[in-house]
């Protein structure tokens, strides 16, 4: 199934979050803490100079990407192609949920977080809901991205997948910090009774994707004793910074 295919605004943003975030699960836990240490290094490099504008893509029903950049952003967009994950979002970002104070206090084992002394005043303030597409986004306009399982969960081809990976890349400026999340030899997966594609990758596709894109690149390969569910292999995080200068002649916003 091509990612234009796919019946995205029948995605069930309350369904989802209900499975994947209604409590903290170990691999997600793990995710955090890769986050969490690369931003503390990198991120905060990058903000000494001037405070970052950070890109969250394909956020559906997942807000810890976004709380992972607080800290260094004044403004944070979080792009959606669904419809109704949109309206979720929106609603979340202006007094999000009590699960997500489990998520904040794993990042907040790092001092630059616990710093942070009202997250959600923060969020509010400095997070905005844009509907969009990963393939359309705006060449060098970001300071620091996440997309977490997105790129390998919108459409069953390769060449899509890679071409996801490449648009998001691209949307930051040369040098930004940017951590990505996967789900390894994914067969696809269900929101209630809708299927949604996905593209069966190993790590070595994985990583391959982001040749001539990236550098200080940290893969962290993740598998827990339960799985989320059935029909994949593992998660995998890569924290990296962005390489590619921008191309020639790209619409750069001001």
């Amino acid at each position: 199934m091509a990612n234009s295919a796919g019946e995205w605004d029948r995605f069930d943003p309350d369904a989802y979050y209900e499975l994947n975030y209604s409590a903290l699960r170990a691999d997600d836990r793990q995710i955090l803490e890769g986050v969490r240490a690369y931003f503390a290094t990198f991120a905060a490099a990058a903000a000494a100079e001037r405070p970052l504008s950070g890109l969250d893509v394909g956020s559906g029903s997942n807000l810890y990407p976004t709380l992972s950049m607080l800290p260094w952003c004044e403004q944070i967009t979080l792009v959606e192609f669904g419809a109704s994950n949109v309206v979720w979002l929106e609603k979340e970002i202006k007094a999000y949920g009590a699960t997500w104070d489990e998520f904040w206090d794993v990042l907040c084992q790092e001092p630059v977080y616990g710093a942070v002394e009202d997250p959600r005043r923060l969020l509010a303030e400095r997070a905005t809901v844009s509907q969009g597409s990963v393939f359309e986004l705006d060449r060098a306009r970001w300071d620091i991205g996440t997309m977490f399982f997105v790129a390998c969960s919108i459409s069953e081809k390769e060449d899509e997948f890679r071409r996801a990976s490449e648009c998001f890349l691209n949307a930051l400026v040369p040098g930004a910090p940017f951590a990505m999340a996967y789900m390894e030899k994914s067969e696809g997966y269900r929101v209630r009774d809708v299927a949604f594609p996905a593209v069966s990758l190993d790590m070595t596709q994985i990583q391959d994707s982001l040749d001539g894109l990236a550098t200080d690149l940290k893969v962290n390969r993740i598998v827990v004793a339960e799985l989320l569910r059935e029909g994949y292999e593992a998660m995998v995080l890569v924290c990296g910074r962005t390489r590619r200068e921008p191309v020639p002649g790209a619409r750069i916003p001001d």
